[in-house]
């Protein structure tokens, strides 16, 4: 699971990256303007730490995402292969848009965040044309050679995607079946990876306020509406102080500015969903862990994503809401109760289950 983390220059996009991942660069990583960086970042998950407390585990796993900081984007960057190679092998795209004042920080024109997301959609939007007319050539030469079913509905589909991309609409907003989704997966268009466009907003006394009003303010609130895609907002400078902090002093620090969490719990869980992922947790005295699956995946699946022999030789899973558990206070009194139920391989896990993998193995 790999974001990519995109924008424009002086937007505060590696600053992100080394918050979100705790990574420290050196000089030399800012030598390339062109290099990636990789960094993990844990998913934060109030269910999976209480019930770390019930279980007080040997070790507690939460889930992650993985982040990669690219340079600067534009068009003269995606057309260099290094470059556009890393963000074709990311699963989704966050664009860091700056929505902050800073005569210091240089930018072109105004503080505009929409113009500047448009721009960098059109951007993207071009690459995949170009992939897409280049394949289309291809085709249509084959098809002289030989006409099979397959190379016709590639050729339809691709057809159908450079009329979308002409209207200048993102792939990711074409509908498309799951069989034309497999045939169209190679490409790794940019277009089409699901998209959280990130505000980054002035400090202010009323931060909290100000990060529920940015998209209105600057008028992206319609973006999230649309499909695969999401608007978050932060306060870089914020979250940098922040992350220099005890759990108690930013607690009391997010507290000052009107805020229960940081933004970047509500990045990284914003990247979660939009991805169609969920979590769902094993507990015991040696481990409390978040194990991470797309949304409606079936017990027998899910099973697997602990380990392949668990799918295998599944027999049942006994299942019950993390909720329901604290609430019981322990697996006994929850089978007790009556809570605490056996699943057969069909059932679909859902978003904070909690899991024990019955197998034959």
């Amino acid at each position: 699971m790999k974001t990519g983390i995109i924008g424009l220059p002086q937007v505060g996009k590696t600053s992100l990256f080394r918050i979100l991942t705790k990574t420290h660069l050196s000089e030399h990583a800012y030598a390339n303007p062109r290099e990636a960086h990789v960094g993990v970042a844990k998913v934060p998950d109030e269910r999976l730490d209480r019930l770390a407390a019930l279980y007080n585990p040997k070790k507690l796993t939460h889930a992650s995402v993985e982040y990669v900081d690219v340079g600067a984007i534009g068009q003269e960057a995606l057309k260099e292969s290094a470059y556009i190679g890393h963000l074709r092998n990311v699963d989704a795209l966050v664009h860091v848009v700056r929505a902050f004042e800073d005569q210091s920080i240089p930018h072109v024109g105004a503080i505009d965040p929409l113009r500047d997301i448009r721009n960098v959609e059109v951007d993207l939007m071009v690459s995949d044309l170009g992939q897409v007319e280049k394949r289309l050539e291809r085709l249509e030469k084959d098809l002289k050679k030989m006409r099979t079913a397959e190379l016709e509905k590639e050729f339809d589909l691709l057809k159908r995607a450079k009329m979308h991309l002409e209207t200048e609409r993102p792939l990711r907003e074409m509908e498309i079946v799951a069989e034309d989704k497999k045939r169209i997966r190679g490409f790794m268009f940019l277009s089409e990876k699901p998209m959280l466009y990130v505000l980054n907003v002035n400090e202010s006394t009323a931060l909290g306020q100000d990060l529920q009003d940015a998209a209105a303010k600057y008028k992206v609130g319609e973006l999230a509406s649309r499909p695969n895609a999401a608007v978050a907002a932060i306060c870089g400078k914020v979250e940098a102080e922040l992350s220099e902090m005890s759990d108690a002093d930013a607690a009391e620090f997010l507290s000052s500015y009107g805020l229960k969490e940081s933004g970047l719990v509500r990045l990284i869980r914003s990247t979660y969903h939009l991805m169609g992922l969920i979590s769902f947790f094993t507990a015991g005295e040696d481990e409390c862990r978040a194990w991470t699956i797309p949304i409606h995946t079936r017990a027998v699946v899910a099973a697997g994503a602990i380990h392949s022999d668990l799918e295998k030789h599944f027999i049942r899973a006994e299942t019950i809401r993390w909720d329901q558990l604290l609430e019981a206070g322990s697996e006994a009194s929850a089978r007790a109760k009556g809570t605490l139920r056996l699943e057969g391989k069909d059932y679909i896990v859902q978003d904070g289950d909690v899991m024990h993998i019955r197998h034959s193995g």
